[in-house]
C-alpha cells in the first residue's frame, strides 16, 4: 500500500505522466508534469491546449507552459490506451477557433436574452443591471 502524502506532494507520484489540467477560466491543458512545488505550481511540458465544441475539437500547441497552482480546477492522468466514449472529430485550429467564437457568440445573446427577461419580470432591478456593450 502506497503511503499517504498530504497536500502537494500527492503530485510526486504524477510526474513525468501525462495530465489533462482543466484551469478556471474553462482551458483545458494536456502535457506531461515535469515539476511541481509547494503552492501546487505545474510545469508541463510538450503542453497542447485542447478547445471542444460540441463533439469537435482541435489542439493548439504551447510547448513549455506554467500553471499557478491557483488556477487549477481538476488535474488527471490521461490513459491514452483507452478508447474514448464518445466519437470526436478532430478540426484544425483555425476552424476549432471559428466556431468557439460562434459559440461564445450565441452564449452571450442567450445571457442578454435572459437578463433582459428578468428585467421585464422585476426579478432584477433595472437600475443595477448594465447592458451596454463595452
Amino acid at each position: 500500500m502506497d503511503a499517504y502524502m498530504p497536500g502537494t506532494a500527492s503530485l510526486i507520484k504524477e510526474i513525468d505522466k501525462k495530465l489533462m489540467v482543466m484551469l478556471r477560466d474553462g482551458r483545458m491543458l494536456i502535457g506531461y508534469l515535469r515539476s511541481i512545488d509547494q503552492f501546487a505550481n505545474l510545469l508541463l511540458q510538450g503542453t497542447l491546449e485542447r478547445i471542444s465544441v460540441g463533439n469537435k475539437y482541435g489542439d493548439i500547441d504551447r510547448g513549455i507552459f506554467i500553471v499557478r497552482g491557483e488556477n487549477v480546477l481538476l488535474l488527471g492522468e490521461m490513459d491514452e490506451e483507452k478508447a474514448p466514449k464518445v466519437a470526436l472529430e478532430k478540426l484544425p485550429v483555425e476552424d476549432i477557433l471559428q466556431l468557439q467564437k460562434e459559440q461564445q457568440l450565441k452564449e452571450q445573446e442567450a445571457e442578454k436574452a435572459r437578463k433582459k427577461a428578468m428585467i421585464e419580470l422585476g426579478l432584477i432591478p433595472a437600475s443595477n443591471c448594465v447592458l451596454d456593450e463595452y
